[in-house]
């Protein structure tokens, strides 16, 4: 019982055990001087490795960047998001100046121009030589930094897909600006926006008025989400709304789970295999880097495959398994499970068999397969 109760604790440790933030200072032209940063990357990451990792940047750092990276840390580790590379700009001494904008044009000038080149003259580019980061890239910000970060959309083409708008204190005309600027966005982007019912007054009234009109905007490239929360005010709604923008932009990613597979799997036109690939496929586009085929979204497409009676996805499938998987039970076992359905029991016995010296998964162990190989051979009458 000693030994049980000190293995469940060091299990917890590991699980809550986030991942280390890295703190570099970078020499800025732009700034004329050093800016610190904050840098969290991702638990198992390998900078020889090929792949790429999203990139969140964190405006107002100092207090911002600890509940982003921790909440990307935690849904990374579930595999709800993908992994990130999080950075955050340290802004308690230069704030008001970073975020400055002209009283007549209400666009960024003075020391506000010059931390908006630097983010996209300087920052992003050391992100991109120092670290695997991909093309999919998020820009977060709170207050007078959410307002800041939509000025990345008026360039031809925005630096970022996603963006996270936690109170804003919007400039003037902004809201006009946004209402004309999101329509004709010509890349699938993701805006998100949040207030609270004890908000800030003068921020919760523009921001429900910019709600209200971004609601209406009809373009398909553009993912619009909104939160109004209850029982929080313009600093608590932070903690809801982080959450909240990473589950909408990793829809795509997430696992398949039971919503999905009821209203999109099985009324899809095309096979579950199909879908499967598409999925993937839309992953790779939208965030740059392919995700590795993971043993949730398996299990949900065979049981698609068995419930539509759909021998040639299931083959498919078992194929694809055998690929990404070799030395894995999951590769004898959807294979031994292919052969099963198409009537070829000893095929599937030998299959089931061959698992037993392979590798268990997350849901396949020695005891399945065993379960697997008793059924078949009964069926065969040995």
């Amino acid at each position: 019982m000693k030994n049980f109760c000190v293995s469940l604790i060091l299990f917890f440790l590991v699980v809550q055990l986030p991942a280390q933030a890295i703190y570099k200072t970078i020499d800025s032209y732009k700034l004329d001087g050093e800016r610190q940063l904050k840098i969290q990357l991702p638990r198992n990451y390998d900078p020889e490795a090929k792949r790429t990792y999203p990139l969140v940047v964190v405006l107002d750092g100092d207090y911002l960047f600890e509940p982003v990276a921790g909440n990307i840390d935690y849904q990374a580790y579930w595999e709800d998001i993908p992994d990130c590379i999080v950075v955050g700009i340290n802004q308690d001494k230069t704030r008001d100046d970073d975020f400055y904008y002209d009283e007549d044009t209400y666009f960024p000038s003075s020391e506000g121009a010059d931390f908006y080149e630097f983010l996209s003259g300087e920052l992003l580019p050391y992100m991109e030589e120092s670290y695997k980061v991909s093309n999919f890239r998020v820009i977060i910000g709170h207050d007078l930094s959410a307002n800041f970060i939509n000025y990345y959309l008026f360039k031809d083409v925005p630096l970022f897909r996603a963006y996270v708008s936690l109170s804003p204190d919007l400039a003037p005309e902004m809201i006009n600006r946004l209402s004309e600027r999101l329509p004709t966005i010509a890349q699938e982007t993701f805006y998100y926006m949040a207030t609270a019912d004890a908000d800030v007054r003068a921020l919760r009234t523009d921001i429900l008025e910019c709600d209200a009109k971004l609601k209406t905007i009809e373009n398909t490239n553009l993912n619009y989400k909104f939160d109004d929360f209850e029982d929080a005010n313009h600093y608590s709604l932070v903690g809801r709304g982080i959450p909240k923008a990473l589950n909408e932009i990793f829809t795509i990613y997430k696992p398949i789970n039971g919503k999905e597979y009821k209203e999109k799997i099985l009324p899809y036109e095309g096979s579950p295999y199909d879908y499967l690939i598409k999925k993937y496929e839309n992953i790779a586009y939208f965030y740059g880097f392919e995700k590795k085929l993971i043993e949730n979204d398996i299990r949900a497409i065979a049981a698609a495959c068995n419930k539509r009676d759909d021998l040639e996805s299931l083959e498919k499938l078992a194929k694809l398994v055998k690929k990404e998987y070799p030395k894995s039970m999951l590769s004898a076992y959807y294979m031994g499970m292919f052969h099963e359905k198409e009537g070829n029991l000893r095929k599937a016995l030998l299959r089931y068999k061959a698992g037993l010296l392979m590798e268990p998964s997350q849901y396949i162990d020695k005891e399945i397969m065993l379960e697997k190989m008793y059924e078949v051979q009964d069926a065969l009458g040995n």
